[in-house]
Formats: C-alpha cells, structure tokens, sequence
C-alpha cells in the first residue's frame, strides 16, 4: 500500500503544484521520485508529528494542499490536538496518511500498535475517514481527499498486502462503498486491509453452501448509508471486520447507525481487536490468529451464528 501511496502522490504533484508533502522522518528513500521532481515540495519534519500537523494546517490555509505522513500512531495519537484544533477546527484541507495501521507492526509492540485511531478520528467535527482495502483503493482514496476541501485521514496498510481489484477503481468515491463478491445468505463489511481475509473468508463459507457478499467499505466517515440499509434487509446476517478495537471503530459506527436509524435487523457480527493492548511477540499473521481475525476463524464463527 505504501508504495502505492508513493507513486500516486508523485503523480498527484507533478499535476498540482499545490502538492506538498510532510514526512514524520520515514520514508524518505520512498519519496525519491517526489523528491527528485519537486525538491521545494518535500519536508522531513523530524520526530515532531505535532509540529508537522501545524506547520501542514498553516500551509493548507495558505492555499497548498498537504499530505502528512508517517506510521500510524504518530500521525494521529502523538498529535491529536494538533489535528482536532489546529487542522479540524479551522476545516483545512489537509490529508493525513497513516502507514502500518492496526497490528501491521505487530512485531514492535504495543507502541506501534494502532488499534484506536479510527475511533479518535471520526469524533472529531469535519474529518473524513478512509481505511483503503488494497493499493488500488490506496491510489482512489488519495485522489479523492485530494479534491476534499476539508480535512481526510487515510488509514493503509504497510506493504505486501493482496491486491483485490484488478485494475485502477474509475469510479472511487469517498462515502460508497464497494461489492466486491456478490452473495445471498450473508454479507461481510470490510473495512481497511482485512479485505484479504474477508474474501478468503467468503470462500470457506462457500465450501460449506453458503453464499456470502463481500464490500469493501472504505469509508468509515462518513458511512454508505444505502448501502447499510440494503445489507440489513437483504441478508439473513450481517457481519463487520477490522483490524481495530471493537470499541468505537468501523462495527460500533455501524452499531451506532443501526440504533439512530431504528433499521431493523436480523444477525449482526463485528470482529475486530478486544479492548486491551496486545503484548504477545509475533507479526500481523500470528497477531491475527490469537485474536480470531484469519479468514478461516472468521468463517467458522459466522458458520456458528447461523446454526
């Protein structure tokens, strides 16, 4: 996904000279084509995420369109006043772009770990949140907040990950979400780079003769209404996945909408990370089986519900 995000964003400034780019000191090697075609346009801020968000709302209410960057709790919990007042306040249009999002650092701890932010960032007044399910969404998601004339966070991956689409999303759009797999029995919500699983998911639950939908759903902020509305009263049971506490992320905004809209319902699931910090040693994958997010763990509990 970062590299993705990279080579897009390159794209992005050599078609708009308003293109700046803030990094959290990484990824400079990453930004060697931004760098070498737009040298004035790139800024290492260092180890100070605070002031890179300030310095970014200064420069987006100057009239440039900043991107800031770096891994995923130091763009967002180290400098979340900086983003609430300085950025969120004042609506500038400034993207906020958060590498190795949920426990795709798994193996640097809790530290590393972001398992809370999207939670942070969809309360707070005028922020859009985008959680991209492959690098094509990466690439649909930065073109999208760059046309924003308010503040985007996008939440990716790190590297590596499945790519789902099979070619650049034409019609991406911030709010509506994507079919993926078509089904009848159920319908999987995901949300950020669960997607992989999701669809493996979908698969297993196929072997054993049920027919489950597949969308991506990344945007979180704000949710696809319709398409809630359509998931609820077609399918029989309804499940959301993340990468993310289950406690304010991507399920409990779909919860909170069930509940405001009085849509009626009949099986919902959320999966997603429990409310405490992960402090075993092992990467994403090991990561994901303790806490029962691979698809195969997400199958069988989606097969229970519906016996």
């Amino acid at each position: 996904m970062r590299n993705a995000f990279a080579d897009e964003l390159t794209k992005l400034g050599n078609e708009d000279s308003r293109v700046v780019m803030l990094s959290g000191d990484i990824g400079n090697r990453l930004f060697d084509k931004f760098k070498d075609k737009h040298p004035s346009r790139f800024f290492n801020c260092g180890v100070a995420e605070a002031n890179m968000m300030g310095v970014a709302a200064g420069m987006a209410m100057n009239g440039l369109r900043p991107v800031a960057y770096t891994i995923t709790p130091f763009v967002t919990t180290r400098c979340l006043e900086q983003i609430r007042t300085d950025v969120c306040y004042h609506e500038a249009p400034v993207t906020i772009v958060a590498v190795g999002a949920g426990l795709a650092y798994s193996g640097l701890g809790p530290t590393h770990h972001a398992c809370e932010d999207i939670s942070f960032l969809r309360s707070i007044p005028n922020m859009v949140v985008i959680c991209p399910g492959d690098a094509f969404e990466v690439r649909g998601a930065l073109r999208a907040a760059m046309q924003q004339d308010r503040p985007v966070y996008i939440r990716m991956g790190k590297k590596g990950e499945p790519v789902v689409h099979k070619g650049p999303i034409a019609d991406f759009k911030i709010g509506k979400a994507i079919t993926i797999e078509e089904g009848s029995d159920v319908c999987l919500l995901s949300t950020g780079n669960m997607l992989p699983e999701v669809i493996e998911a979908a698969h297993k639950l196929k072997e054993k003769g049920i027919s489950a939908e597949v969308v991506s759903f990344h945007t979180v902020k704000p949710l696809d209404e319709d398409k809630l509305k359509q998931a609820f009263s077609r399918f029989k049971l309804v499940a959301t996945i993340e990468e993310h506490s289950l406690i304010g992320g991507f399920g409990a905004a779909v919860s909170e909408w069930l509940v405001d809209s009085e849509t009626q319902h009949k099986k919902f699931l959320r999966f997603g990370t429990p409310d405490a910090f992960f402090k075993k040693s092992g990467e994403q994958e090991y990561a994901r089986e303790v806490l029962g997010l691979t698809g195969h763990q997400i199958a069988d509990k989606i097969i229970h519900a519906l016996s």
